[in-house]
C-alpha cells in the first residue's frame, strides 16, 4: 500500500509537470534577434587586412570574421552607390525595384528615389515590432518624400547622399540639423549614434542600418586617428577610424549582453574609388570587372553559422533580404519578386550552389556569373591613359562648403586595382577560380559556355520591363 502510493504520488507529480512544460513560459521565452548591418562606401576588397590588406591592420574588421562567415566572392548588382544600396534593402535587381542612377542634387538629379510601392526591410522589421534606424548615407532620394523615415526607419540621421555632393548636411528624421559639416567627425558621430540607439532600445529587438560615410571621398578621420604629419596615408587612417567604430560596437552589445542575439553583417556597397585596393582584382568602382562589384562581406551570428568560416560560393546583395527575414523567423513578403535567395545553408557550408548572379550599369546587364564562370554580355569599360597633371577634383575639399583634410585626398593617379586593357573580344568569359584579376579571355575556347550563359542571361533579362535611363 505504501508503495503504491508512492508510485500515484509520483504519477501526480509527472502529470502537473508535464502540464506546466505544454504552457509556454513567457519569461523564457528567446527574444528575437537584432540586426545590425554596417555598410562602408567605396570599402575595396582589399582594403581590410582578413581580404589580404598587408599595409595596415583591421582587427576589430577581422575579429568579426573570426567569430563568424567571411564570404570570399560576395557581389553587388552595380558598382555604384545607389542601385546598389536599394537592392540590399529591398532584394531586388535594380532593373526591377527602379533605382538605376545616383541622385545628385549638385548635379540636378533630384527625382530619383525609392517607390513608395517598394517594400524594404525597415519597414518588415517596423511591422514584425522591431525598432529601427539608419545612420549615414541613405542615396535612395533627397526629397522628403524619398527620406528612410517614410520607408521603414522610426529614425534617421546622416547625411542622404554622399558626402561629396552639396549641400553637405547632416538631416536628422525630417530635419536639417548641421550644416556645414566637419567631415572629420563623421565617423565619431555616426558611431555614437549607434551607440546610443543601442542603448536606448536594449530591452526590444532593433533594426539598426549602419551607414559609413568613409572611404568614399573626401577622405576625412578624427584628431584621435588622423595624422597630418604622414599625409601620404590619409585612406589608412580612415580605414583605422571605421575599424574603431566596428569594435566599439561590437563592444557595446557585448556589454549589454545582446552581441550573440544580434545578426552582424558588414559589407561594401561597391568597389574602391581611388586610393582603396582591389585586392588584385581588376576595375576599380564604376565598372563591372570584379573590381568594381565584388566586395567583403562577413557575417556573424553564432547561435546559426559557425566560427572562422570562410565560403566561396558566388553570392550577392540581393540574398540579404529574405536571408536575414529567415533568421529571424519573419514570415517571407507576399506577392513580390525577390531576385536574392535565401543562403543560411551556403553560409553554413552545407549547400554549394547558387543562382546566377547579374552586374549592371546605367540601364544595362553587363555581366552573369554563375559557379567559376563570368561572362561580359556586353562590352565592359576599358582604362584609358590620360594627362593627370591638371585634374582636379570639382567635388574635392574647399574649406567652407566641403570641410575634409586639403591634403593627402586620392587622386586618378592612385588607380586601386589592375587596370583593365583592351581586349580582342566584345563576349568575354574568364574562369575566375583560376583567373581571379579577368587576364585570360576564354570565350573562343568555351562556345558551349558562352551560350549557357548567354541563356542564363536572356532569361534573366526577360523577367522584367527594362527601364530606360
Amino acid at each position: 500500500m505504501h508503495n503504491k502510493l508512492i508510485f500515484m504520488l509520483f504519477l501526480v507529480v509527472f502529470f502537473m509537470k508535464s502540464l506546466a512544460g505544454a504552457v509556454p513560459d513567457k519569461s523564457k521565452s528567446v527574444r528575437k534577434p537584432n540586426v545590425l548591418i554596417i555598410l562602408t562606401d567605396d570599402l575595396g576588397y582589399g582594403d581590410i587586412s582578413c581580404y589580404g590588406q598587408r599595409n595596415y591592420q583591421t582587427p576589430q574588421i577581422d575579429k568579426l570574421a573570426e567569430e563568424g562567415v567571411r564570404c570570399t566572392d560576395f557581389y553587388v548588382p552595380t558598382p555604384y552607390c545607389a542601385p546598389s544600396r536599394a537592392t540590399l534593402l529591398t532584394g531586388r535587381f535594380p532593373l526591377r525595384h527602379g533605382v538605376i542612377q545616383n541622385p545628385a542634387p549638385d548635379a540636378g538629379i533630384n527625382d530619383v528615389g525609392i517607390s513608395t510601392d517598394e517594400i524594404m526591410l525597415g519597414e518588415v522589421f517596423q511591422e514584425a515590432g522591431y525598432k529601427t534606424k539608419l545612420i549615414g548615407k541613405w542615396h535612395l532620394g533627397h526629397k522628403p518624400e524619398f527620406f528612410p523615415v517614410k520607408h521603414g526607419f522610426d529614425e534617421y540621421y546622416g547625411i542622404l547622399y554622399s558626402n561629396d555632393m552639396r549641400p553637405v548636411q547632416i538631416i536628422e528624421n525630417m530635419d536639417t540639423v548641421e550644416y556645414p559639416v566637419d567631415q572629420t567627425l563623421l565617423t565619431k558621430k555616426y558611431t555614437e549614434q549607434a551607440i546610443d540607439f543601442i542603448e536606448r532600445n536594449k530591452k526590444q529587438p532593433f533594426f539598426l542600418h549602419l551607414c559609413h560615410a568613409m572611404p568614399h571621398k573626401p577622405l576625412a578621420a578624427s584628431k584621435k586617428f588622423y595624422t597630418p604629419e604622414t599625409p601620404d596615408d590619409l585612406y589608412t587612417d580612415v580605414i583605422r577610424e571605421l575599424d574603431w567604430s566596428v569594435g566599439a560596437v561590437m563592444t557595446k552589445l557585448k556589454e549589454l549582453n545582446l552581441l550573440d542575439n544580434t545578426i552582424v553583417i558588414f559589407m561594401s556597397d561597391n568597389g574602391p574609388w581611388y586610393g582603396g585596393s582591389t585586392g588584385g582584382l581588376k576595375g576599380m568602382k564604376a565598372s563591372t570587372w570584379d573590381g568594381g562589384i565584388r566586395v567583403p562581406f562577413i557575417i556573424r551570428y553564432p547561435e546559426i553559422f559557425p566560427k572562422k568560416t570562410t565560403i566561396d560560393v558566388p553570392c550577392w546583395s540581393a540574398d540579404i533580404f529574405p536571408t536575414i527575414l529567415a533568421l529571424s523567423n519573419i514570415k517571407p513578403v507576399q506577392n513580390i519578386t525577390l531576385d536574392g535567395q535565401n543562403i543560411t545553408k551556403i553560409l553554413k557550408g552545407k549547400q554549394t550552389e547558387h543562382a546566377p548572379v547579374f552586374s549592371m550599369h546605367n540601364a544595362e546587364i553587363m555581366s552573369v556569373r554563375k559557379g567559376d564562370w563570368k561572362l561580359f554580355v556586353r562590352e565592359p569599360k576599358y582604362w584609358k591613359e590620360t594627362d593627370l597633371s591638371n585634374w582636379k577634383d570639382p567635388r574635392g575639399p574647399d574649406g567652407s562648403t566641403i570641410i575634409a583634410p586639403m591634403v593627402g585626398q586620392a587622386t586618378p593617379a592612385d588607380y586601386p586595382g589592375v587596370k583593365p586593357l583592351q581586349l580582342k573580344n566584345k563576349v568575354l568569359l574568364f574562369n575566375l577560380r583560376n583567373d581571379p584579376a579577368e587576364m585570360v579571355d576564354l570565350s573562343v575556347e568555351n562556345p558551349v559556355k558562352v551560350d549557357e550563359l548567354m541563356q542564363e542571361y536572356k532569361k534573366f533579362e526577360a523577367s522584367f520591363v527594362k527601364i530606360k535611363q
